[in-house]
């Protein structure tokens, strides 16, 4: 492969997340405990620059990170731009070999695999907004099949 096609790796981490869940507590823990190891990790809230594209950024991002954790909460589903992150990390971790890492907070794996529950009832809404044949529903039900069969963590409380 051309140099020119190779991404560099600037970020040790970057966690995928669905801010209204757990930005505010979770994610601020998890974010300093990495940030006080030395592990230079991607947050959007940090690292995104006013004037820039979200999704673009986002996507160079994940591509420019050694290891993906995808903070897996109740409303992760709902947001199409969580499902488009994780379609691109599932996909770096087949291209680019991508360390992906699922953190299953407050749901069981099974939810996200299945999907089930908030999960089951996201996708309801983005087949109706989208199409039930729809090519993005379709790849990020493959994804969030994918990441949620990996081994990860699984909190429920605390």
């Amino acid at each position: 492969m051309a140099s020119s096609l190779k991404s560099e790796r600037i970020y040790h981490v970057f966690l995928s997340f669905r801010g209204e869940d757990v930005r505010n507590n979770f994610l601020g823990h998890l974010y300093k405990a990495l940030d006080q190891k030395g592990i230079y990790t991607y947050v959007d809230s940090e690292e995104l620059r006013k004037g820039e594209q979200i999704v673009p950024a986002l996507m160079k991002a994940i591509e420019e990170s050694h290891i993906a954790i995808i903070v897996f909460s109740k409303d992760y589903a709902s947001s199409s731009w969580c499902l488009e992150e994780v379609a691109r990390i599932m996909d770096c971790k087949e291209d680019r070999n991508l360390l992906v890492f699922p953190l299953f907070y407050k749901v069981e794996p099974k939810e996200v695999r299945t999907p089930r529950e908030k999960y089951k009832e996201a996708m309801l809404k983005h087949e109706s907004k989208f199409g039930t044949d729809s090519k993005e529903v379709k790849r990020w039900k493959k994804a969030l099949f994918d990441a949620g069969s990996l081994f990860g963590w699984h909190l429920k409380d605390g």
